[in-house]
């Protein structure tokens, strides 16, 4: 037996159900212990190391007594070595090792689970692999790249019986009171819901940046992965480590699908979770009448409930008694008599998650899904992907949500996925 099923084995029992068991284990503190014993920490790996990672992932898990990070990697070597010296400053000595092949951190028998937060190209191949190697994960949103990708790594998390968690911190009222909106709404609070419209930035379109000299300590080969070779530039991965601004990789489609995936896959998750809508998505997509403006996709779901791109930031849902709209810091309806009243015992009452983190650490420690679980993460991600393809191919789109296809279109099926670089192909589950 590994020392990793030695560690699980003695932390919890594994069912076969979407729950499997209770967990089971004695923690350090009722010992008499201040921190809970090693054998009992989470320990976890983090892939990827810059601005996400260096401020809200790392100060929250070095807050909990009961995981510990003990590897990192990054293919920046300042970011890494000022992740790994930050690490070992909080847990005394020098008690994380650094990497700058994720693979290292994957195939270590001591890691329990692993954090992705790399640019959106290089999420789907470590998440497979992750669950392949028996490691739960967390996923840093939009949770692929393509919607290939999210079938992937569905197909994995449920082979490997592993834990997910998508980094949609708004489902568990980071930024605002986006649970209590979608129960209001659930709950028929203004009426039957008839449209719904999502204010997010647009498309990403290819790169056409200038080469610039190399970034000393960078693995550029390696930052590129499975996305095509091109020379280095630093808005894509900036000089000096971490850098102040974002780095704007965002913008090109062979990294990310630009504002459309990124807030995108904040907002139109709220909007599938309020239209109940976690386990499938709209079966038709419209492009606007010009494309080119990266506004106004229609989307089209089989109950006819219609959701445009466009309007306002965050969400509003039109019923047929009122129209809410949610965003970070903002709850707002009209008539606002019709959420004044505290949501009763019968009314929709959603999971409520007591922080995205705490809760991914919770459902390892109880083999039970999260508040993001993986479908929910690719459901939401697809609908981002769906309204790129529109408007990157100017053409309506009909999507079969249960088949994961566009049924018979053969050059939209096309696009579900791509050409991959090198040896950085797509795993197997």
């Amino acid at each position: 037996m590994t020392q990793r099923s030695n560690r699980l084995t003695r932390r919890t029992f594994f069912g076969t159900s979407a729950a499997m068991a209770a967990p089971f284990f004695v923690p350090g503190t009722a010992l008499g212990r201040g921190r809970t014993a090693p054998s009992e920490r989470i320990t976890v790996g983090v892939i990827g190391t810059g601005k996400m990672y260096s401020g809200f992932h790392t100060n929250t898990l070095l807050g909990f007594d009961d995981v510990q990070i003990v590897a990192v990697c990054d293919v920046d070597t300042n970011r890494r070595t000022l992740a790994k010296n930050k690490i070992d400053a909080k847990y005394g000595g020098k008690s994380c090792d650094a990497y700058s092949d994720f693979r290292k951190v994957v195939e270590r028998d001591d890691v329990d689970a692993v954090l992705i937060a790399t640019p959106d190209h290089w999420h789907a191949i470590p998440v497979v692999e992750a669950c392949k190697a028996g490691k739960d994960v967390y996923c840093e949103k939009p949770l692929t790249l393509t919607i290939g990708e999210a079938k992937r790594c569905i197909d994995a998390v449920r082979k490997h019986e592993r834990v997910l968690q998508t980094g949609s911190q708004q489902r568990s009222s980071v930024f605002g009171p986006f649970r209590k909106a979608c129960e209001f709404v659930r709950s028929g609070r203004i009426g039957k819901v008839e449209r719904v419209t999502v204010g997010v930035g647009g498309p990403s379109k290819w790169c056409d940046l200038p080469g610039e000299p190399l970034e000393p300590g960078l693995d550029w080969d390696t930052w590129l992965g499975p996305a095509p070779e091109r020379p280095y530039n630093s808005i894509l991965s900036a000089r000096g480590g971490i850098s102040k601004p974002w780095p704007q990789w965002r913008a090109y489609r062979e990294y990310s699908g630009g504002g459309h995936t990124d807030i995108g896959a904040h907002h139109y998750d709220i909007a599938q979770w309020a239209l109940g809508m976690d386990e499938s998505g709209p079966v038709k997509i419209v492009p606007p009448e010009d494309p080119s403006k990266g506004t106004g996709v229609k989307y089209v779901y089989e109950n006819g409930v219609e959701m445009t791109h466009g309007g306002a930031g965050g969400c509003t849902f039109f019923g047929t008694e009122g129209t809410l709209r949610v965003d970070r810091g903002h709850l707002s309806c009209d008539p606002a008599d019709a959420i004044k009243e505290p949501l009763a015992d019968d009314e929709v009452h959603l999971y409520e998650s007591p922080g995205h983190h705490r809760d991914w650490i919770n459902c390892i420690r109880e083999r039970r899904r999260p508040v993001a679980d993986v479908e929910i993460g690719a459901r939401s991600a697809t609908v981002c992907h769906l309204g790129n393809l529109a408007y990157w191919h100017g053409r309506e789109l009909h999507w079969d949500p249960k088949k994961w296809t566009f049924g018979e279109d053969a050059e939209a099926n096309g696009w579900l996925d791509y050409d991959r670089r090198g040896p950085w192909q797509l795993p197997e589950v």
